[in-house]
């Protein structure tokens, strides 16, 4: 490697990642599904020695195993994952056969086309394929691995100081929400897929915990743990896709109360934001009925006007005769501290408001940051589709199934 290591644990992962893992292993441990990489900048190619530096930091990732003091560390901060799957993570490690980095079509040793088909042109095409048990725990890793060998081999001149850059972004706008321009309250940082790099992030986190007024903590495990601050995260539209629609049993118009029901049978209330835009916010809400609004403490926005978005699920609280005062509404969608602000200032005193804010803060440094997924898109068998509020943050290689999908929830919203 021409790198450090960029993953050098695996604690070092986003908190929902667990949280689902524990629900994956007690309930759907025989899903297989297969996971692709998207590149959403038009204008970014990968070379040749970002695909190789990628390859050699995915062989380190799968190299590498929990600790004991790790697995005691979720133990004592997370006391709501079962010992049965910490007992598993004991054991646990990536496989490196299930992940697949390359330039695009390929042939495998036998001369088959194709090992990894590419999303789209960008040079780059990563596919895992395996247990959902284990393929969702590589997401992360691959994305963080990706994002910094692109920057540093992008901007490796040493006149390009990305990392003064950072540091001074930071001191500034921080100094703004000290100084009162920007007023957002409560909000944690969930930016491990797209940061700069690995010495940004844990630089980011300290100095967020001395400086920002409101900051509650990192969705990054390693860097929880690290800085003392609260790991913070539940779910992902994954867990919607592959419990609503991995069984093929199941009326996808529903995957929201499947998942919903196979979350609050192991937590209860505990763990209790729910995501509800991975087929969009109107069918969701025809399952969010007063059951599932009383059990889960909140909902998170990911797509979609975020202001129309608050008004509809404060509304809905409203029919079901909910206090949504008692309620936390959780934006995540692309934020600043300005849009923050806005936010805030229209909510405050109606409901609980948090934010969780990724690029903005972990990959700030002058230059365009990369736009990178990586999303579910096969579940048993056969494809996953994640539709979304916003144009373009949907995801489905089989536009048969988008149209089968999309029919679906006609249906069930007409009848």
């Amino acid at each position: 490697m021409k790198l450090k290591p960029i993953i050098d644990s695996l604690l070092e992962n986003d908190l929902y990642k667990f949280n689902m893992g524990n629900v994956i292993f007690k309930q759907f441990n025989d899903y297989k599904t297969t996971w692709t990489f998207k590149c959403r900048n038009e204008d970014v190619r990968f070379t040749e020695e970002m695909l190789q530096e990628s390859r050699e930091q995915v062989d380190h990732y799968c190299t590498l195993r929990f600790s004991d003091d790790e697995i005691e560390y979720l133990k004592k901060t997370c006391p709501w994952l079962s010992e049965g799957y910490l007992n598993y993570l004991k054991f646990w490690h990536p496989v490196r056969s299930e992940i697949f980095v390359q330039s695009g079509r390929a042939e495998d040793a036998y001369g088959n086309d194709v090992v990894c088909i590419p999303y789209n042109d960008c040079g780059l095409a990563i596919e895992a394929r395996g247990t959902w048990l284990n393929t969702s725990m590589y997401e992360i890793a691959i994305l963080a691995i990706v994002n910094e060998v692109y920057f540093a081999i992008r901007h490796e001149d040493p006149y390009v100081d990305l990392r003064g850059r950072f540091e001074h972004s930071t001191r500034t706008k921080v100094g703004e929400l000290r100084n009162g321009v920007y007023d957002i309250g409560a909000f944690s940082e969930f930016g491990l897929r797209r940061r700069l790099s690995r010495e940004t992030h844990d630089w980011l986190i300290g100095y967020l915990k001395e400086n920002a007024p409101g900051f509650v903590g990192t969705s990054n495990v390693y860097l929880a743990r690290q800085w003392g601050v609260k790991p913070v995260g539940t779910m992902a539209h994954e867990f919607v896709q592959c419990v609503g629609q991995g069984n093929h049993e199941h009326n996808p118009a529903y995957s929201n109360r499947f998942a919903m029901k196979a979350w609050t049978d192991e937590y209860q209330t505990r763990n209790g934001i729910v995501l509800g835009d991975t087929i969009g916010t109107d069918v969701f809400l025809k399952d969010f009925d007063l059951t599932y609004a009383t059990l889960f403490s909140g909902v998170r926005h990911d797509s979609g006007d975020p202001i129309a978005w608050g008004e509809k699920i404060l509304a809905h609280y409203g029919k079901l005769g909910i206090n949504p005062r008692l309620k936390t509404l959780l934006f995540s969608d692309s934020l600043n501290f300005e849009r923050a602000t806005a936010i805030k200032r229209h909510f405050d005193g109606r409901c609980n408001i948090a934010f969780g804010i990724g690029t903005y803060l972990a990959n700030d440094a002058g230059v365009e940051p990369l736009n990178i997924v990586m999303k579910v898109t096969e579940c048993n068998g056969s494809p996953v589709a994640k539709l979304s509020d916003s144009p373009g943050k949907g995801m489905c290689r089989d536009n048969g199934y988008v149209d089968y999908l999309n029919r679906t929830i006609k249906w069930r919203m007409e009848h």
